[in-house]
Order: C-alpha cells, then sequence, then structure tokens
C-alpha cells in the first residue's frame, strides 16, 4: 500500500522520489523493531507500537489544517508526521507489516481506523487521536457521531478493507481537496485514476467531463458526458447532461 500512496502523492508532487520514502519507512521498522522483545503480547507490541510511533516520532493528526492536501500526500506526512486518519493509519500499517505484524485498515465511515490482531488479542487503533485504542462499542459511538452510522446494522464497515478501497478513498478524499480550492486540472488527474480503478463508475465521467468542459477541453469533455449517458441512460440529470453535449457539438461544428 506505500508504493500505492506514494504514486497517488505524485498528482501533488510529480517529482517525488518514492524510493527514499519507502525507505524512510523501513527506518521506522528497523527502530521499533529494536523496541520489541522475544515473545511480546498483543497489547505489549501495541503499546510499544503507539508510543514509538506517537510519543517518539511524534505523529498526530492535523486538526488545524485538516483540508490540505499535504495531509492527503504520504511524503508530506512522513515528513511532517502529521496527517489525516487514513495516511497516518498507511504508515503505521506499513510499519507493522515490515515487522511481519497483522495491522488491517478501517474504512470507518467518517474516520479511518486499524485494527491489531493476532491468535489471542484485537484492537481497533485510532491513528489519528495518538494511538487511542477502541472497543466494538467505541467505533460504534465514533461513527454515529461523525457519520451517523450504526455499526451494528452495518457490521461490514468494520472489515478489513483492501488495498484497493484505501487507495480509491485516498483519491476521494484528494479529490474533495482539490474541488474546494478549484484546482482544475489536479481534481481531473484524481478522476483518471478514478477512472482506471472503476472504469463502468458513471458518476467519475459526468464529473470528469464537466471540468474538462470548464477546462475549455470540449472535446474531451464531449467523450466523458457521452460515456456517462451510456453508463447511466435513466439518470436524473440526463436532459441537463444532453443539453451540454449538444452546446459542445455545435461548438465543434463552428470550427470546421
Amino acid at each position: 500500500m506505500d508504493t500505492v500512496a506514494l504514486q497517488i502523492a505524485t498528482i501533488e508532487y510529480p517529482n517525488l522520489d518514492i524510493p527514499s520514502f519507502l525507505a524512510l519507512i523501513d527506518s521506522h521498522a528497523r527502530e521499533l523493531r529494536q523496541w520489541m522483545v522475544p515473545n511480546m503480547s498483543g497489547p505489549e507490541w501495541v503499546a510499544a507500537a503507539n508510543e514509538y510511533m506517537f510519543e517518539n516520532l511524534g505523529f498526530a493528526g492535523n486538526q488545524g489544517d485538516y483540508y490540505n492536501a499535504r495531509n492527503s500526500c504520504l511524503n508530506e506526512v512522513l515528513l511532517s508526521r502529521t496527517g489525516i486518519p487514513i495516511t497516518l493509519a498507511v504508515v503505521y500499517m506499513e510499519v507493522a507489516r515490515r515487522l511481519n505484524k497483522t495491522v488491517h485498515g478501517i474504512s470507518l465511515p467518517g474516520h479511518f481506523l486499524v485494527r491489531y490482531e493476532d491468535d489471542d488479542y484485537s484492537t481497533y487503533i485510532d491513528c489519528f487521536h495518538s494511538g487511542r485504542l477502541l472497543n466494538m462499542e467505541e467505533c460504534r459511538d465514533l461513527a454515529m457521531r461523525v457519520a451517523k452510522v450504526d455499526v451494528y446494522a452495518t457490521p461490514e464497515v468494520l472489515e478489513p478493507a483492501s488495498n484497493w478501497q484505501i487507495a480509491v478513498r485516498m483519491l476521494n478524499n484528494l479529490r474533495g481537496v482539490y474541488y474546494r480550492n478549484k484546482q482544475l486540472e489536479k481534481a481531473v488527474a484524481v478522476l483518471d485514476l478514478l477512472i482506471e480503478a472503476a472504469p463502468q463508475a458513471a458518476e467519475e465521467y459526468k464529473q470528469r467531463g464537466v471540468l474538462k468542459m470548464a477546462l475549455q477541453r470540449r472535446r474531451e469533455a464531449l467523450v466523458d458526458l457521452e460515456r456517462y449517458i451510456s453508463l447511466a441512460p435513466a439518470a436524473r440529470d440526463r436532459q441537463e447532461i444532453e443539453t451540454h453535449i449538444e452546446s459542445i457539438r455545435t461548438f465543434l461544428r463552428s470550427l470546421q
């Protein structure tokens, strides 16, 4: 997941040196290994990992500048040691993976967590809040508070997230930041990757088409909007999109 996350960061940092940041994660794992003792129990390992990651290294949630694109870029999170829940979780997961510990990403609605588990012990860890440990009931309270989702009614939200799911969530976070900041070219780059990940996702074609219209890339916009209609023929906004399509066609005919 570390390489994928760093590749996503190249949208913001095109010249990113990915190997150097993989090496930085390696170094954190090597240091944490020195904190480990033979036959550590699960609670002991989590306590040591949390002390190292959140007290020694100082990784923490960036509550003061949450919607900064840097928080979604793993390279910047590794350098500043601040980020949003999902990028901090990726750091934790990747350090644990290098130490052969099972730590899954948990894509809780509204707040990303990780879960440590072994044969005898399991706990949820909130990397955004200094590694606080959560049980099932506390996860439920958190999901209800931030997203109005009852994990008892939808227990699948506490299942381990795949690398694909984590990447898509990271991309969606970046898309939101770029929309908010009106960084249209970068938003298009995010949508390119989302469409590559899910080629049948109609909404992404529409969003990319609308952005390309705003960027005066009309031929490309036409292709995307036509694709949207083909994938979502019963879309509520079909008439509006068809109006945009006809407007683009009229403009392109005027150029002939």
